[in-house]
């Protein structure tokens, strides 16, 4: 394939305004080359929505051996072999809740629980129609096992034909391979759709075979892109640990910008408002004042206290923020009601009342240590001032205190979020490009958006809201 580059700039950062990046054509591609390809991906082919039907995918990515070096001071017993098989599925029902969850807990630890990783979420996505075929995700997880069938290992991974809900913006590089008459899309990508929250995304059981369980992964999704002759491979929003590994293994690095609350083990709201400046903190409580001064009444709901018709409300809410903002709604209505009755607990849900209607609400979902602010909403044609701060950001930094968490996440985007005390953060991404020729200009362009990103940080810390002495 003839390798070229061409402008990728705006759509993919606003930092870079039109940078431009000149073609150059070359005959080396030494991924698809050397290749032993029985089958290309030419389109997925969308379609009305409907429910994950399971197709069983037998796509076998090979047989493993896993060594065990004896323990330290025992002379009597031999290194200890085990194999490992490495299989793609086509829905995540194939593999069991338990064994996902035991590799998403283990990859990020308890006290970093992270609850978009689970099975129950994940799931919710497939079963409501949400992430699948028709809607342009078509999953194709990597499950490992070992020889006594024992899941040691998974990645939420689907073929997608386009970029949308991803938050990592690429559509200038698709545009530049269709404008050299090559094809972008389809692409892999390891992700939770819809869902710009860093964690893990190799999921991996917490056993002496670790680290070559992930080696094998990495290689079984690098072997993947190729066998599928893709473009590209895309890991977004992984954890710091995985980002730094993955360059030594080929991939592109990307950073991202979000705004993170800082929980300085404050005991309440006004603990938190101390360690703001006079003029910010005076701000932030006269937008509160508002609510009041509506007849709004703020509520957070959890787990059980959700109910069939706050969820058929709240439907209503992302669907008017979808409508009035993207133009078309990712998740359908019984995405909402499967997660919940899946997540539980770790659903929280922040509503506004007046009287005893229900007019705005904010989801998020508690973690280990963190809540995840994730979806607003409020009637059509209502306007009720400072009532998307209320809801997102002070009702859920009222929650983390209550929780005793160390931060929330309110997000992708924002910079007004800076004077209600979250502050820019940088996040991850990594990509794998086969073609040479496009990787090396996206290689040049990644470097050029992480300096002017990293400035763009320095002086957003500048204008934080926050006393000198706090961070």
């Amino acid at each position: 394939m003839a390798a070229a580059a061409a402008a990728v700039a705006a759509s993919s950062s606003p930092f870079l305004g039109h940078t431009s990046f000149h073609a150059r054509k070359t005959s080396v591609n030494r991924y698809r080359r050397n290749s032993d390809v029985g089958f290309s991906i030419k389109a997925i082919f969308w379609g009305p929505r409907k429910a994950a039907e399971p197709t069983k995918l037998d796509l076998s990515l090979g047989d493993f051996s896993l060594t065990e070096s004896a323990s330290e001071g025992d002379t009597t017993s031999f290194d200890k072999s085990r194999k490992l098989s490495v299989q793609v599925v086509s829905s995540i029902s194939e593999v069991s809740a338990d064994e996902w969850d035991a590799c998403s807990l283990d990859a990020a630890g308890p006290d970093k629980f992270n609850p978009f990783l689970t099975h129950g979420f994940l799931s919710s996505l497939e079963e409501s129609g949400s992430a699948v075929k028709e809607t342009g995700w078509l999953p194709q997880h990597i499950v490992a096992r070992d020889d006594s069938d024992k899941v040691l290992g998974v990645i939420p991974l689907y073929l997608k034909s386009h970029s949308y809900g991803e938050y990592v913006f690429d559509h200038s590089w698709a545009d530049a391979y269709y404008s050299y008459g090559s094809r972008y899309y389809p692409k892999l990508q390891s992700c939770v759709p819809f869902t710009p929250v860093t964690g893990s995304r190799i999921l991996i059981r917490n056993t002496n075979y670790r680290d070559q369980v992930f080696d094998i992964l990495v290689s079984a999704m690098i072997a993947l892109t190729i066998k599928f002759q893709v473009s590209s491979l895309h890991i977004t929003f992984p954890s710091a640990n995985e980002w730094g590994k993955l360059k030594e293994k080929g991939f592109l690095q990307r950073v991202g910008m979000q705004y993170h609350w800082k929980n300085h083990n404050y005991k309440s709201f006004d603990d938190f408002l101390m360690d703001m400046k006079q003029s910010k903190r005076k701000n932030i409580r006269q937008e509160r004042k508002k609510i009041s001064t509506q007849n709004l009444t703020m509520k957070r709901l959890r787990g059980y206290e959700i109910k069939a018709k706050h969820w058929d409300t709240f439907y209503k809410f992302y669907k008017n923020t979808t409508d009035n903002k993207w133009g078309s709604a990712y998740l359908t209505r019984d995405f909402f009601h499967n997660m919940a009755s899946k997540m539980g607990d770790n659903v929280l849900l922040v509503v506004a009342e007046e009287g005893d209607e229900l007019v705005a609400g904010a989801l998020n979902l508690i973690g280990g240590d963190t809540l995840y602010g994730r979806l607003w909403g409020c009637l059509p044609e209502a306007y009720y001032p400072s009532l998307h701060f209320e809801a997102c950001y002070y009702q859920a930094i009222e929650a983390a205190i209550e929780f005793n968490l160390d931060k929330v996440e309110a997000g992708a985007q924002g910079e007004h979020k800076i004077q209600r005390g979250y502050l820019p953060v940088p996040t991850y991404s990594c990509h794998f490009i086969l073609d040479e020729g496009f990787r090396r200009v996206i290689s040049d362009f990644l470097l050029r958006e992480r300096a002017q990103l990293e400035h763009v940080m320095e002086l957003l810390h500048e204008s934080s809201p926050f006393k000198d002495n706090t961070t």
